[in-house]
């Protein structure tokens, strides 16, 4: 998982405030990039809002499996919308999902912005360059190939952050192609917003496989 930073201290001006809200588990104000927003839906259920655009007085919890759950459990988004709510025994995987078609969509997002690249050689020569961002492995993709991209990524001048949770036919569906074993996103416009969509997705689910080996993060 990647790891959160701390929470952050009072905001100080207009701008800063705007980007705090209030956690209704923690009870504290947190950034607003580190939350999951959540609305209650016309038939009193609870429903996830994570690009935050549904109608409705937000309730904001971490964007962690275990938060959302502690919420749930508590009865904590009756309480912060002050009448009965139903949380469906699934609320954190429906975040989940969400967040994962989310993050799939802004790799689409950025093939069309022309700030992805995908095959073992552009991969590899733009790891070289300094330019990749974050490297996208597909996660049922042959473990040779991974060590040899590996490689590529301990010589890089810049290391990029890694990402392995979307398999070889996701990642296609989502680049409009076949067989992506090998993609990188290239620090550009775009490229912070999508990695802070990663990092509450691995609130819910890893970043690697827990089938890969921890050796191969290690340089051989």
């Amino acid at each position: 998982m990647i790891q959160q930073g701390p929470i952050s201290p009072a905001p100080k001006t207009h701008a800063e405030a705007s980007r705090q809200r209030k956690d209704i588990v923690l009870g504290e104000a947190t950034d607003e990039a580190r939350l999951v927003r959540f609305v209650a839906g016309p038939d009193g259920v609870v429903v996830p809002d994570v690009a935050r655009k549904l109608p409705g007085r937000g309730m904001w919890v971490e964007a962690s499996r275990e938060a959302v759950a502690t919420a749930a459990k508590k009865g904590l988004f009756s309480r912060s919308a002050k009448t009965k709510l139903t949380a469906p025994a699934d609320l954190a995987d429906q975040v989940e999902r969400l967040l994962a078609r989310r993050v799939l969509d802004g790799l689409g997002l950025a093939r069309r912005g022309g700030t992805i690249i995908s095959g073992f050689e552009k991969v590899a020569s733009a790891l070289a360059s300094g330019q990749v961002a974050w490297l996208i492995e597909a996660s049922d993709g042959a473990a040779d190939g991974r060590r040899k991209i590996l490689s590529a990524v301990h010589k890089a001048p810049n290391s990029p952050k890694i990402l392995g949770m979307f398999s070889s036919d996701e990642l296609g569906l989502a680049l409009g192609g076949e067989n992506v074993i090998h993609t990188a996103l290239l620090a550009g416009r775009g490229t912070d917003r999508w990695t802070l969509d990663v990092e509450r997705l691995s609130g819910f689910r890893p970043l690697l496989p827990s089938s890969w080996s921890a050796s191969w993060r290690e340089e051989p």
